[in-house]
């Protein structure tokens, strides 16, 4: 399989040199060859996998006290609130 390097600069509107394009050209075929040859392996005996390490996600339980702060007792310090959230004056004037 040839790959047209042209073809794909233009795709993705790169602009390339001529030595580039020589350069690619022989990159991406030498990929293609290595995939042919991967492609040639017999796997038929290997069994699908998404991991190789055998490592596992470790989760804990999320365990809250009874010492958190209600949504009241957190906003009763405050000047201004709206449906239960801090209001703030704005920081950044976007005009």
């Amino acid at each position: 399989m040839k790959i047209d390097v042209k073809k794909v600069a233009k795709l993705s509107n790169l602009t390339i040199s001529p030595d580039e394009e020589v350069e690619f050209d022989k990159q991406l075929n030498d990929i293609v060859v290595y995939i042919e040859k991967l492609n040639s392996i017999d796997t038929s005996e290997i069994e699908p996998t998404a991991q190789v390490t055998g490592l596992s996600n470790k989760l804990r339980n999320d365990n809250f006290s009874d010492d958190v702060l209600s949504q009241e007792s957190a906003l009763s310090g405050t000047k201004k609130t709206h449906n239960g959230l801090f209001v703030v004056d704005k920081l950044v004037d976007t005009t």
